[in-house]
């Protein structure tokens, strides 16, 4: 079980996965500033003001064995981002891949498609898992394209799943991918990395 919050560090070559640090406090403030992305209202991304509090929240969650946050580098070396492994359910093998938000000028490029594709080979091939989750807001498009392209598929919404900071009640997509998918997931995004930008 230790296994699943053991902090690892991944390197592709459009991105790498680092663990968490408050050293990176400063470059992750600078991530959140291009495009202001804590202004979006369906979904959660820390503020400049708030990051510290963020990831204080996450090595939190990392020490009560609940989570295993990263901070995410593009392909040259450059904090973009983070990402986690989150409501980890060793003892059923399953995980949740999430809290992820990116900077705006890396969105839609294939750093997220190397993100995931290394964090479920891991997942996958060395945690063992049977499962592994995605969840969004229903109303948040952008993200529910982008887990669609993964090759997960929808499970179902978690209706009234939760409360959002500005009040509103979140209705939650909930996708996964399982063990026996990961074979043909692994394939397809191997293809979609191997094409021409």
């Amino acid at each position: 079980m230790a296994e699943f919050f053991e902090p690892t560090t991944f390197k592709g070559r459009h991105a790498s996965l680092i663990p968490l640090s408050h050293d990176h406090h400063d470059a992750l403030v600078e991530a959140a500033r291009d495009g202001e992305l804590w202004k979006l209202w369906y979904t959660t991304i820390p503020s400049p003001e708030g990051m510290k509090a963020e990831i204080d929240r996450r090595l939190g969650l990392q020490k009560e064995g609940r989570m295993l946050p990263f901070t995410v580098l593009d392909g040259e070396g450059r904090v973009a981002g983070m990402t986690t492994y989150m409501n980890i359910d060793a003892p059923n093998r399953r995980l949740e891949i999430g809290s992820t938000w990116y900077r705006q000028s890396v969105q839609r490029t294939p750093l997220n498609t190397e993100c995931k594709k290394m964090l479920l080979a891991h997942a996958f091939e060395k945690l063992d898992c049977i499962a592994v989750e995605f969840r969004t807001h229903v109303l948040n498009t952008q993200s529910r394209k982008a887990i669609e392209r993964l090759g997960a598929k929808l499970d179902g919404i978690l209706r009234r799943h939760s409360i959002m900071a500005n009040g509103t009640i979140r209705d939650t997509a909930a996708y996964s991918i399982t063990a026996e998918e990961w074979p043909m997931v692994k394939s397809h995004l191997g293809w979609q990395l191997s094409r021409p930008r």
